[in-house]
């Protein structure tokens, strides 16, 4: 249980915004959201999400997607996960892990848990309990996809300033594409994120 905040968090005016503007997922997500005000953790929007954070590090946000709604832990890998809820989003994430939810009654159902999560990633936070990163093998470009995101201006250097493990994924991506015409969409498509400094399914 967490042993320093405890009063409910105080609402960001930001967040309060973001949910106005939510069409898919507002309401299951301002469920979701009084939960974590009720850790007493400081309420932000990083990254376009609310954000929940201790002492100015990032312990959780809640974001949503197509197909559901979650909240990501940023040390999930460090929490002991009871009842096997934790979802690891792809093989190249190391530390953080999701809640996934599809409905609000999912959120209801699980209310007790999910409280119970929220805590236990505020107390590894308190802590001080550091992830330990392990270093992504480095996967080589392959001439040809290097010859290909020159076309597109500024994709090159952006896809260079990723991290390892993004740079990896996504050339694994491109060349598991078995036609040239498939590559060339697959990289038409990823071009937002890694412009954006994002990997490939963030």
């Amino acid at each position: 249980m967490p042993t320093g905040k405890s009063s409910k968090s105080v609402k960001n005016k930001r967040v309060d915004a973001f949910l106005r503007n939510e069409k898919r997922w507002g309401a299951e997500m301002a469920e979701l959201r009084e939960l974590a005000l009720s850790t007493g953790v400081t309420e932000d929007l990083k990254w376009g999400n609310p954000c929940y954070t201790l002492d100015n590090s990032n312990v959780f946000l809640i974001h949503g997607f197509k197909e559901y709604f979650a909240i990501l832990f940023f040390k999930g890998a460090l929490m002991k996960d009871p009842k096997k809820l934790l979802i690891r989003q792809t093989e190249n994430v190391q530390s953080s892990r999701q809640l996934r939810f599809t409905s609000i009654d999912e959120v209801a159902k699980l209310h007790k848990a999910i409280k119970g999560y929220l805590e236990e990633a505020i107390s590894i936070e308190e802590a001080g309990l550091e992830f330990a990163f392990v270093k992504s093998a480095e996967q080589p470009l392959p001439a040809e996809i290097e010859k290909k995101l020159k076309k597109i201006p500024g994709l090159l250097p952006a896809f260079k300033k990723l991290t390892p493990g993004r740079r990896r994924a996504y050339v694994l991506h491109f060349t598991a594409a078995k036609q040239e015409k498939t590559v060339d969409s697959r990289i038409e498509k990823a071009t937002p994120a890694i412009l954006a400094g994002k990997g490939l399914n963030e």
